[in-house]
């Protein structure tokens, strides 16, 4: 999709045209919702305020989120369809690196959609796709995205939940699951309810989990214990709301 875009990356707004251009593009495949749309602008302006960077802190949970997975029995990827029009080839490289199955998850679901997710996916590296058969369920849910493969988000212990729905993370969260959140508003019910919260991009975000989930593969299991022990995601949220309201936006 990238490939079509056509301003130069010299340009100073290149990876807020990008965003608009994959889900504009996103929502005519019949990928993203129309009110895909709506989150992603509600997106962009917090990045405007955390100052369009990766920041010391999400940097830190990014290679939290990284350990997180690599030492999980059972990782799960969930993708929407923003995140299926942001990062495919992005979420699949994570998925390589990892060993993280990935699943296709939908507030908005039908069959049509969840099929054009999944190609979507496959084009762009992705050996197989969960998420089809559904015939598991996310208890407390009165809506679609209760709908997972029991051997997919239902049966993980680790999944990573970019741009989530705040009543789904915290479903979760009550599974015993160990959430990782890809979100730009640290103050919404998913960060919050994450053991990662990633204040950060989903275009940087993910990029740069795979790039510390290569970077931490020949560590030992004691030590990528000791990263995620350690983590404080109270602290990470907190760093990210002084971003907010005190950062240097020159």
């Amino acid at each position: 999709m990238a490939d079509e875009f056509d301003v130069p990356e010299s340009h100073p707004r290149y990876e807020s045209l990008l965003t608009r251009h994959r889900i504009e593009e996103g929502v005519e495949k019949g990928i993203t919702s129309k009110q895909g749309l709506i989150a992603e602008g509600r997106g962009e302006a917090f990045d405007y305020l955390l100052g369009e960077r990766t920041s010391e802190s999400a940097d830190e949970a990014e290679r939290v989120a990284a350990a997180s997975l690599l030492l999980a029995d059972h990782p799960v990827l969930s993708v929407n369809g923003n995140v299926a029009a942001l990062v495919p080839g992005e979420i699949v490289e994570l998925a390589e690196a990892t060993g993280a199955d990935i699943e296709v998850n939908l507030f908005n679901r039908t069959e049509e959609r969840m099929e054009a997710i999944a190609d979507h996916l496959r084009e762009h590296g992705a050996d197989e796709v969960k998420g089809l058969k559904a015939d598991g369920r996310i208890p407390g849910l009165d809506h679609e995205r209760a709908k997972v493969d029991a051997d997919g988000i239902e049966s993980a212990d680790v999944v990573l939940v970019p741009l989530e729905d705040g009543d789904r993370a915290e479903a979760l969260g009550a599974m015993g699951k160990t959430e990782i959140v890809i979100d730009l508003n640290p103050l919404s019910r998913s960060a919050q309810a994450a053991a990662v919260p990633v204040v950060d991009n989903i275009l940087r975000a993910v990029p740069n989990i795979t790039a510390h989930a290569d970077a931490l593969s020949e560590q030992s299991d004691a030590t990528l214990e000791t990263l995620v022990e350690e983590f404080d995601p109270d602290a990470a949220l907190a760093a990210a709301e002084d971003t907010i309201r005190h950062g240097d936006l020159a």
